[in-house]
């Protein structure tokens, strides 16, 4: 990527500087990160490294290692308390709705094991996590055929771009716990939401709206050099 472009997206040289970083690294060492948290990447025998999921890809995606905890990656800040929280679902829909964070926890709820990977270069998998289907919203919001995409709202007008089958995939949750706990500070909450198959800032924090489109709108990321789709095993990084 030439050095002019980097010039004008600092947010993506540093990224990119955090990637080589990463790169580098030695499985199975422990690293200091950018941001100050210290993590173990897994050594480089380790068979989930290996694993084949069902759909035929390798668990791990190419160029990702593997670390022991959550990263709080990117994100604007937003009010993290569960009584200020309202989740509207809206746009392409016949039934518009605005949940409050009680509303929310009344839904139905789904437990799932998946595994995250952050554009930087770590993957963590096996995480538990809890929350509402996106598919279930969607079909209580009553969404128009007319509809092709689905647009994350997070804090701060902070927006991720999905198309509208892989936002409505089982496994893309609005979610509010992670490991049995409530979403922790870092990690946007009271709610988030989690798409496990895109690349993690795929996955905004402090969401605040679910909106659904006819025309895709590219997202805070994907508008500053990121990748559109972001699929991890076609290292879709950057755009």
């Amino acid at each position: 990527m030439s050095s002019s472009k980097l010039d004008r997206y600092p947010e993506l040289a540093r990224s990119i500087e955090r990637r080589r970083f990463l790169k580098t690294a030695l499985a199975g060492t422990v690293i200091t990160a950018l941001g100050g948290g210290t993590y173990v990447m897994a050594a480089a025998d380790d068979p989930r490294a290996r694993a084949i999921r069902a759909d035929g890809r390798p668990r791990l995606p190419p160029g990702q290692r593997i670390i022991d905890a959550l990263k709080p990656m990117g994100g604007n800040p937003g009010d993290p308390s569960p009584a200020a929280f309202r989740l509207r679902v809206h746009g392409e829909v016949d039934n518009p709705l605005a949940l409050d964070f009680a509303a929310l926890l009344a839904l139905p709820q789904t437990d799932q094991v998946c595994d995250v990977h952050c554009v930087t270069g770590w993957s963590l998998l096996d995480g538990r996590w809890r929350g509402v289907q996106v598919a279930h919203l969607a079909k209580l919001a009553k969404v128009r055929d007319t509809a092709r995409y689905v647009i994350f709202e997070a804090a701060q007008g902070y927006t991720a771009n999905l198309r509208l089958a892989e936002a409505l995939a089982p496994n893309v949750l609005v979610a509010h716990q992670h490991d049995g706990k409530p979403l922790t500070r870092p990690h946007g909450p009271p709610a988030r939401s989690l798409v496990p198959d895109l690349y993690f800032w795929k996955s905004a924090k402090w969401l605040t709206g679910i909106r659904f489109v006819t025309r895709d709108q590219p997202g805070y990321w994907e508008t500053r050099g990121y990748h559109n789709h972001a699929d991890p095993w076609k290292e879709e990084r950057y755009g």
